[in-house]
């Protein structure tokens, strides 16, 4: 069993419990200091948690690129907040964050760049009933006509009519005042199932569907594995993919997403600029911003922004692909300026970053002067260590290396009044 530290954030101690952590194998947390500029800081190193120690909610199972698993927020969910908390993610992609934070019964906020994180995220809030989802998927009429773009080397002409047909409906349906929660659970999971390398997908076989490749790119799939497009029954496809992603839910997990998203702050626009969320509000922040220009959110999402009516050039655009390291602190300088803002007096961030262009960057070196010069305290940096036996060395974020995977979280805490608000204090070394 793993040693858990302190639930819920009344007289919690973060650095205390991370250091009286025991993993579930019994290795105690090595604790060392690190110089970080001007500053020494501890850095708590163990096996927080792992995908086997608690299962995830099948609700989570949406295909994202550059996504953290549902553990990593849940640890300092149960750690740092309580039922009721404000939990937020400026950065948040497909909603890990705040999709497992309604699961915990807290009120939630995101935030991302690219509309298709609320494509995502928002129906996961107020989950259908399977033969609600099978009656609207009955009603939608069949389109007679291929798409208004090439996508031959992807889909069957007939699968293409039903996705095309799933396209006109879900937008005339986008317009209406208030949009059906069925409806938006629909183009959901029609997005998600867009492409991918096996039958549960509308296309042929293609890569897994957080990495969308060209039309250039599949022809040439095509011919290296000598394939066309077999049909794909869309209706099947979304109806087994709605079951799964329901087949864990309790009913209390329901209640609570439902409530969560009826006062849910989800927002598209620009992290550092947020006035919709009241100053000292959030709890707790967890996110992962994007790495310098590892991940190309254009590529990957442009079958997705087109079968959503998106302009996927207009978002690239508009996607933090900073280029170096002082172009990243910039940005960054002006996020944490916000997250000051809104987390409340003795709110924390939890804020994961990795190692980029071959382990010569370590991106928690650059968060922690940011961090404190917006008015943070360092309580310090989390590296959630562990044994692995797939490369996941996928966009360029090296997190593999001698058997491990690791998360690199840096841990900051909003101080309470009369607190020092610019120095980290000096640690000492321990012994692991």
């Amino acid at each position: 069993m793993v040693t858990a530290p302190a639930t819920g954030r009344s007289g919690t101690d973060p650095a205390r419990a991370l250091e009286a952590f025991r993993s579930s194998a019994g290795s105690a947390t090595r604790v060392e200091a690190v110089q970080i500029g001007d500053v020494t800081i501890p850095r708590f190193t163990n096996e927080f948690w792992t995908s086997r120690q608690r299962q995830a909610s099948s609700i989570h199972e949406v295909s994202y690129r550059a996504c953290f698993k549902p553990q990593l927020p849940r640890f300092f969910i149960d750690l740092l907040t309580q039922p009721g908390d404000l939990v937020y993610d400026p950065f948040s992609g497909r909603g890990t964050t705040v999709i497992e934070a309604g699961l915990c019964g807290r009120r939630v906020a995101a935030n991302d760049a690219n509309p298709l994180s609320q494509v995502m995220t928002r129906p996961r809030f107020f989950l259908p009933d399977l033969p609600a989802v099978e009656a609207r998927l009955a009603e939608i009429p069949l389109a007679a006509s291929p798409a208004d773009i090439d996508l031959s080397m992807f889909y069957h002409p007939d699968t293409e009519k039903e996705i095309v047909s799933l396209k006109t409906y879900l937008a005339s349906r986008s317009r209406v005042a208030r949009p059906n929660p069925v409806d938006q659970w629909i183009a959901m999971v029609a997005t998600n199932r867009l492409t991918g390398h096996s039958s549960g997908f509308f296309s042929v076989y293609t890569l897994p569907p957080n990495q969308a490749v060209s039309q250039k790119s599949q022809q040439r799939i095509n011919r290296e594995r000598d394939q066309v497009p077999g049909y794909r029954d869309t209706r099947r496809i979304i109806l087994r993919k709605t079951r799964s992603l329901l087949r864990t839910v309790t009913g209390e997990e329901r209640g609570n997403l439902a409530r969560a998203g009826r006062d849910a702050i989800l927002l598209t626009g620009d992290a550092g600029a947020t006035p919709q969320i009241p100053g000292n509000s959030v709890r707790l922040t967890v996110t992962s911003p994007p790495f310098l220009d590892i991940v190309q959110y254009r590529e990957d999402n442009w079958l997705r922004c087109w079968f959503n009516g998106l302009d996927g050039d207009a978002i690239g655009r508009g996607i933090t692909m900073a280029r170096s390291i002082g172009e990243w602190s910039a940005v960054m300088n002006r996020v944490f300026d916000e997250l000051y803002r809104v987390t409340c007096p003795g709110g924390y961030v939890a804020f994961e970053v990795g190692e980029v262009r071959k382990k010569t960057i370590r991106l928690e070196e650059q968060v922690v002067p940011v961090g404190i010069r917006a008015g943070f305290s360092c309580i310090g940096i989390l590296i959630n260590q562990q044994v692995f036996t797939k490369t996941s060395n996928i966009w360029g974020v090296d997190n593999n290396a001698c058997g491990t995977n690791t998360n690199r979280i840096v841990l900051l805490k909003k101080p309470d009044p009369g607190a020092a608000t610019t120095k980290t204090r000096p640690q000492k070394q321990r012994k692991s």
